[in-house]
Parts: C-alpha cells; structure tokens; sequence
C-alpha cells in the first residue's frame, strides 16, 4: 500500500507543480499585456501634453502681445492714430486735399 500512497504523492507533486507553472504563467501573460496598454497609452498622453504646451505657449505670446496692446491704447500716438482714420484733426491743424 506504501507504493500507491508514494506514488499517488509523485502525481499530486506533479500536477501541483504543473497548475503552479500554469497559473504563473497566466499571471506574467495578463501583466505583459497590461504593461503594454499602459505603455500604450502613455504614449498617447505624452503626445496630448505637448500639444498642450504648445497651445500653452501660443497663448503666453498671445497675452503678451495683448497686454502690449493695452499699452500702447493708452498712448497720445493711438488716440491720434485713430483720430486721423475717423478724420478728426487738431483744431489749429490745416489740411490740404489734392485736386481733382
């Protein structure tokens, strides 16, 4: 009866070690395939940042540029500026139009 119980252990031992390898093996497939969607999608997120940047450094030079504007609004040389295009002049000022 020894010998059965013996060799009954052996293919227990045998299987346990198969269903370990098995399951193992399940495991490093499922985290192998998730590390690559992870990889995957940082990719993706790396590309959406530096857009970001870039929309982000457009902006900044598009503030700048406005509060350069706004500046330059409150300047004698704009009011003046604009004063000519609407055709106001300085009350002392002669103009002189071409003939026909």
């Amino acid at each position: 009866m020894s010998t059965r119980v013996a060799t009954r252990k052996k293919k227990s031992n045998k299987l346990g070690i198969f269903v370990t390898v098995v399951a193992s093996l399940a495991i490093v497939v499922a985290i192998s395939f998730q590390n690559n969607k992870l990889e995957q999608k940082l990719e993706k997120l790396k590309l959406e940042e530096e857009n970001y940047q870039e929309l982000l450094d457009k902006e900044q030079d598009r503030t700048a540029e406005l509060e350069e504007k706004a500046k330059y609004v409150k300047t004698k040389a704009y009011i003046e500026e604009t004063a000519k295009k609407l055709g106001l002049v300085y009350p002392d000022e002669i103009i002189f139009k071409p003939k026909n």
